[in-house]
């Protein structure tokens, strides 16, 4: 089982440790992921409104260099996978804008033929990989633990270009969850939008937002937030003080990314996982659960 690996800028960045949390899973589950060699931004859902054919064609670009290696297309962010996604989708189903596109990847000797699919890293552990392969490899269940499953919009929304599951009942993310033997809290906002990408346009409402699902999860008992989205991630860990200040609570709320999670469970220790250094609220509160 080999991908392609699209990490996008946020795990080259701000998210290094979801970047160095994804290998280190991968390679224990036994699942080669191989890093796109000359990867770009995929635009990050802002610069089509300027530019669509530009955004079109450079992720055209991503998926034509994995079309090239011969692989489907990781990814672990939600707006990545949605981008991705989005081109891909218009391409299958517009050769005038193909053609279009191809005029452009052709200047840099590459051509868009439709043959890589892109896919999430979620999405691989549940329909590729397997539940029963991932239960497995546990060694370390994370028996007690009390995880609030958010899932983050852009691996829900729009389903006519995610297409994985029910967006309005989703299960992924809660299935991984009790595989690796914690327990899942379905929250009321697990569905609610982070607001990461208005958070300077419209910084009350997003502060609103975020304090909202922090609380939310800490009321319902939960030991700790997992997201699939490294975005999600940053805006629930780095804000989170912030927005005690628009909806208070008393509670430190640990914000994880669903491969530290998976990682803790397989054995790897919390520094390896980037956990000890990286995140603005202190995981410490979890290692009651590995033991440590």
């Amino acid at each position: 089982m080999k991908y392609a690996f699209f990490p996008g800028c946020v795990l080259e960045g701000a998210a290094k440790e979801d970047y160095v949390a994804t290998k280190a899973v991968a390679k224990k589950l036994g699942i080669q992921i191989e890093e796109l060699d000359g990867w770009t931004c995929c635009g990050a859902s802002h610069v089509q409104d300027i530019d669509p054919l530009a955004v079109l064609a450079t992720n055209a670009r991503n998926i034509a260099l994995a079309e090239e290696q011969g692989l489907d297309l990781m990814t672990v962010c939600n707006t990545c996978t949605l981008m991705l996604r989005e081109a891909k989708n218009e391409l299958d189903r517009d050769e005038v804008q193909k053609a279009r596109v191809n005029n452009i990847l052709a200047q840099a000797g590459l051509q868009y033929k439709g043959t890589t699919e892109v896919t999430h890293f979620l999405w691989i552990l549940i329909r590729e990989y397997g539940l029963n392969n991932l239960k497995a490899k546990v060694v370390k269940p994370l028996s007690g633990l009390r995880v609030a499953e958010y899932y983050g919009c852009h691996l829900l929304r729009p389903q006519e270009e995610t297409g994985f599951e029910d967006f309005q009942i989703p299960t992924s993310l809660a299935d991984v969850i009790k595989a690796i033997g914690a327990t899942p809290i379905d929250f009321s906002r697990k569905l609610d939008c982070c607001g990461f990408h208005a958070v300077y346009p419209a910084h009350d409402s997003v502060m609103r937002m975020t304090g909202s699902i922090n609380a939310d999860a800490a009321k319902e008992g939960a030991d700790c937030v997992v997201t699939p989205c490294p975005l999600c991630q940053m805006q629930l860990d780095m804000f989170q003080k912030e927005a005690k200040q628009y909806v208070p609570s008393d509670k430190d709320m640990p914000i994880i990314h669903m491969s530290q999670l998976i990682g803790l469970a397989l054995g790897i220790s919390p520094a390896e996982l980037g956990m000890t250094k990286r995140h603005m609220t202190s995981t410490a509160a979890l290692n009651r659960f590995i033991g440590v």
